[in-house]
Order: structure tokens, then C-alpha cells, then sequence
């Protein structure tokens, strides 16, 4: 083929990696940049929270449409979806249902996680805490955080998607107890111990200590994902194919730090009740 048959597919490209560049330059000014300090094991540790405003034309990552792998929740809360005996390479997953830019994540990327996890070829690690400290954005936080942590493993993954596809507006206030529980029932959860520890907050303690393990892990964004213990650059959550090729380069086995195990980086499950992310505007 010709230079000049060549030439339109190469500006094509240039054209597609220019709006790709402004489109993140357009989302890094909507950000608001949050400082908070979680105290985990009576150590001060800063990290810079990160949300954004909805993206209405955020693309929805529909190219997987197959069975989901087995999810089971891990020794530290967090919900782990993987083929059996697949343990590398690990993928964790650190966001909070009230936040905007992990919606818009899910939308782009959550089709080729459980893709990757259905094939054998990656662990997915779902870490949900409570970001926000001003209400009504940590209310609702913290409700959906709890009602997470009382689902059972079996119906985890959808009712995850289910609480993005029915995220509140900013400001809004949302994730009542009464619509968590029947969004739960809509997938067949209808066990009253399930109503009892979303109505009771059953749960806060875990929402806590998920909160400080964000701290402790370095967790200085959301949406925060880690590959093999490593966070993954921003160019890597671009598209499902960027976030593919990243996994299959991977390798087999976890770098040190990888939270594989189901704890935090170093393997420890720290934080105390009511430890949070703390979020100002």
C-alpha cells in the first residue's frame, strides 16, 4: 500500500489521540481536588480525593455480555472476582458508589474486567469505602458502602452495577435504605437479614476500616486502580484495550505489595470504626 493510501488511517489516529487528550483535559477541570487525613493505627496519613462531574456522553463498555466469574468476599471485606485458582495477575479496584468518575470508570471499563475475569486471565479485587465527609454526598456514601458489605457474593457484581446505574445526582441526596433493599430484592436477595443490616447499619465497622485501607494502601484518587499492587496510569484507563493489553503484560505473578491475599498492600487489614477519607469542598 501507497504512503498516500496509508496517510487518512495515520490522521485518523492523530485525530482520534488529539480528542482523546482533550477530553481528559476537559475532565481535569471539572475536578475537585480533596484533602483528607486518615488516621490508621494512630498514623496520619494524607491522601488527595478526586471527583468529577457526570459525563453524560461517557461510552458504555458493552463488549462482554457472558457469565460472570465466581465472586467471594475476602478476609478484609473486599469482594474478589476470579476462575478458580486464578490468583495473578490481581487487579484492585478502590471507588465509592456516590462518585462520579467511578461511574463514568465502570461505564468504560467494567465490561473488559469481567471479561478478563471470565477468561481466566485476572483477578478482579472490589474495594468500595466511603469517600465523602459533607452530607448529602457521605450519607448516601456511606449507606450504599454498607448495603455493599451486607450483599451476599453470589449477587455482589450486579448489585455493584446497580448502585452506579442508580447513582444520585451531586447534591442529591440518595441510596435510601427502603431503594437498596428493593434494587437487592429486583436480583433476588430477599433474605431479611439482608433489609436488617442495610436498615441497621450493620456494616459501618467495614465501611470504616475500608476507608483507612485506602489510606494505607496510597489511595490518592477515585476512581484508584491498582495492577499487581501498582496504580495504573491514566493513559491505561482510557479504553478497554488499553486496560487489556496493561493486564496482559502483567505476567503471572503479584509484585510485592499486591494485595492478593485480601489485605491491605503490606497484608494488614488496619483502621477502626468510623475512620474515613475525609472529603471538604
Amino acid at each position: 500500500m501507497s504512503e498516500q493510501g496509508r496517510e487518512p488511517s495515520a490522521r485518523n489516529r492523530l485525530a482520534m489521540e488529539r480528542a482523546r487528550a482533550a477530553a481528559r483535559q476537559r475532565r481535569q477541570r471539572a475536578l475537585l481536588v480533596v484533602l483528607g487525613t486518615v488516621a490508621v493505627a494512630a498514623v496520619a496519613v494524607v491522601v488527595a480525593v478526586v471527583v468529577v462531574s457526570r459525563n453524560g456522553d461517557e461510552p458504555i463498555d458493552d463488549t462482554y455480555k457472558g457469565a460472570l466469574a465466581p465472586a467471594a468476599r475476602q478476609q478484609d471485606g473486599s469482594v474478589a472476582m476470579a476462575q478458580q485458582g486464578v490468583t495473578a495477575p490481581v487487579l484492585d479496584v478502590w471507588e465509592d458508589f456516590q462518585c462520579p468518575a467511578c461511574k463514568a470508570m465502570e461505564k468504560r471499563l467494567g465490561g473488559a474486567m469481567k471479561q478478563l475475569a471470565a477468561q481466566g486471565k485476572l483477578k478482579v479485587v472490589y474495594r468500595p469505602f466511603q469517600l465523602f465527609q459533607q452530607d448529602p454526598l457521605m450519607s448516601n456514601s456511606r449507606r450504599a458502602a454498607n448495603a455493599a458489605a451486607c450483599m451476599p457474593a453470589g449477587q455482589w457484581v450486579k448489585y455493584h452495577d446497580k448502585l452506579y446505574a442508580e447513582q444520585p445526582s451531586e447534591g442529591d441526596k440518595g441510596f435510601a435504605n427502603e431503594d437498596l433493599v428493593k434494587w437487592a430484592a429486583d436480583l433476588g436477595v430477599t433474605d431479611p437479614s439482608f433489609a436488617a443490616c442495610v436498615d441497621g447499619g450493620q456494616k459501618m465497622k467495614a465501611v470504616g476500616q475500608a476507608s483507612a485501607q485506602a489510606g494505607k494502601a496510597g489511595v490518592d484518587s477515585t476512581p484508584y486502580l491498582a495492577l499487581d499492587g501498582k496504580k495504573v496510569d491514566d493513559a491505561v484507563l482510557g479504553s478497554p484495550d488499553d486496560l487489556k493489553k496493561a493486564v496482559a503484560g502483567a505476567g503471572g505473578t503479584p509484585a510485592p505489595g499486591s494485595t492478593r491475599s485480601g489485605g491491605t498492600a503490606n497484608g494488614t487489614a488496619g483502621g477502626a470504626d468510623g475512620v474515613t477519607a475525609a472529603a471538604r469542598w
